[in-house]
């Protein structure tokens, strides 16, 4: 037999092999690289729950692994991503959470958040492993069938509109006082009104961005947004050492008459330990602050070299990294202001402000560049629920984005008060999205042959799930109560 006939002879053999296994008849099959190039992450997005992953044998043992999508994002682009999905418009209100809890119960509070978010990303990750399923809104679908997976899609689309919504309040209150400082001429000038303005930096800016096919695009944009809120977080530092006690420096407005403490003479203490009324809007900003777990997944499939222990490391540095900033802000803002801090930090500095002029423009920038990262889960969903096996299309990519980007315009346009956005949406969806919705897909997924009902990582998972309902119940329930009563203290924005 010649060599040129072995060559061919097996040449045939392997194209003969490669057709019998696209061509499988248990229902499963392997996608070809045509297909991946084609449609890139899309195509992962559209397959069915058997068709994400290919098990592998190593060892003995059958691993689940991403065998059809290759991720090219590094680990450091990783993590500006979920960092960015992390930090917020929620961090200007932290300094108001810490006037209103002191010091010592405000640290334990964020600390204790932080480490349950990171724990709350393991149990996903787990979940993932699994069943092999990178979309929030599949894995309801793996645990409770169609409700589960609606159910999932409606929670994440709640509290990233409520996100989205945030931030763009940030740009409608700071984009005017920013132009006014810039070109004081044009005080009634229809520049300076926020209504307009936040209509032009969605079309302009977000829009553009938002019609990226795959989130890891968005890694020097997230980067450059973290940049802008270090340089925040520097300058409510300086200021800290650069300004007077605000009983004698009243900067740009009167300090109120009433204040969260009984006494003036208390105005310039900081407070270990404090509870009032103002107390119930605490934990859930601090718990919207934290919330990310809508583009874990995302950004796990994206990841280059993707694995569990990879994917927890970067979410184990963003979240460190994010509780450093945000403490740091809290206290400095804090002991800055004192029992006078509002809750929209920003609002407390001069307008006249060379310095805090150039922080403002540095937060909408960061704010800004935010809103892409939180729509793209928002936009999984609504194509999860409503065309879960059509294939990637420009049309309805671009047309989600649109109606998105129209319905959060309405909602900063009518809805006056940005503290009722940090307080209701961080009391409902983000217990849903930290606590309760990983803590039931890990008790459902995980098989009982694995990890028995009685075990301790289960036990661990129906308390975690316990703790939301509870943070959850009191939340709002706290935040009704003083809706009704209509008390508002110094610091309700």
């Amino acid at each position: 037999m010649s060599l040129q006939t072995v060559f061919f002879g097996g040449l045939l053999g392997i194209v003969q092999c490669k057709m019998e296994l696209q061509n499988i008849s248990n229902g499963h099959y392997v996608l070809n690289s045509d297909r991946i190039l084609e449609n890139g992450s899309d195509a992962l997005e559209n397959m069915t729950e058997g068709d994400t992953f290919l098990p592998s044998k190593s060892n003995g043992k059958t691993e689940t692994q991403f065998t059809d999508f290759e991720g090219k994002t590094s680990f450091g682009m990783s993590v500006f991503n979920l960092s960015n999905a992390i930090i917020g418009s929620g961090i200007l209100g932290l300094a108001y959470a810490m006037a209103n809890t002191g010091i010592i119960l405000f640290v334990f509070l964020l600390l204790s958040i932080a480490v349950l978010s990171a724990y709350s990303i393991h149990l996903l990750l787990e979940c993932a492993g699994v069943v092999g399923i990178r979309a929030y809104e599949q894995l309801g679908n793996h645990a409770f069938g169609q409700p589960g997976k609606i159910l999932a899609a409606c929670i994440i689309t709640m509290h990233n509109i409520g996100a989205m919504s945030s931030y763009l309040f940030i740009v409608k209150m700071e984009l005017p006082h920013i132009i006014q400082g810039l070109l004081p001429d044009n005080s009634d000038s229809w520049l300076v009104d926020g209504r307009y303005l936040i209509i032009i930096v969605s079309v302009l800016v977000i829009f553009p961005l938002a019609l990226m096919k795959q989130l890891g695009y968005l890694g020097y944009t997230s980067g450059f947004s973290l940049s802008c809120m270090v340089f925040f977080l520097i300058a409510v530092i300086y200021k800290k050492f650069v300004s007077e006690c605000p009983d004698e420096h009243t900067y740009n407005k009167t300090v109120p008459t009433e204040s969260i403490y009984n006494s003036t003479d208390d105005m310039c203490e900081a407070k270990l330990i404090t509870i009032n009324p103002e107390t119930a809007f605490t934990i859930p900003i601090m718990a919207f602050a934290f919330v990310c777990h809508p583009e874990v997944l995302p950004i796990y499939t994206e990841l280059k070299n993707a694995s569990k222990k990879r994917m927890q490391n970067v979410a184990n540095i963003s979240i460190l990294a994010m509780f450093v900033m945000y403490l740091l802000t809290a206290i400095f803002g804090y002991l800055t202001f004192y029992g006078t801090v509002e809750s929209e930090l920003l609002n407390m500095y001069s307008k006249n402000d060379t310095l805090m002029l150039c922080v403002r423009l540095a937060v909408l920038i960061a704010v800004t560049l935010t809103v892409p990262v939180v729509l793209f889960p928002i936009r999984r969903a609504v194509l999860q629920l409503l065309f879960p096996d059509k294939p990637f299309c420009w049309v309805r990519h671009i047309s989600i984005a649109v109606c998105l980007l129209f319905l959060v315009n309405l909602l900063v346009i009518f809805v006056p008060n940005i503290r009722d956005i940090f307080g209701f949406i961080g009391a409902t969806s983000a217990p849903s999205l930290i606590f309760i919705l990983p803590g039931i897909f890990y008790i459902y997924i995980v098989p009982e042959e694995k990890e028995p009902l009685k075990s301790r990582p289960k036990i661990q998972a129906i308390a975690f799930v316990t703790l939301g309902f509870i943070f959850m119940i009191m939340s709002i329930t706290f935040i009704i109560i003083e809706w009704v009563t209509g008390k508002k203290t110094s610091g309700g924005h």
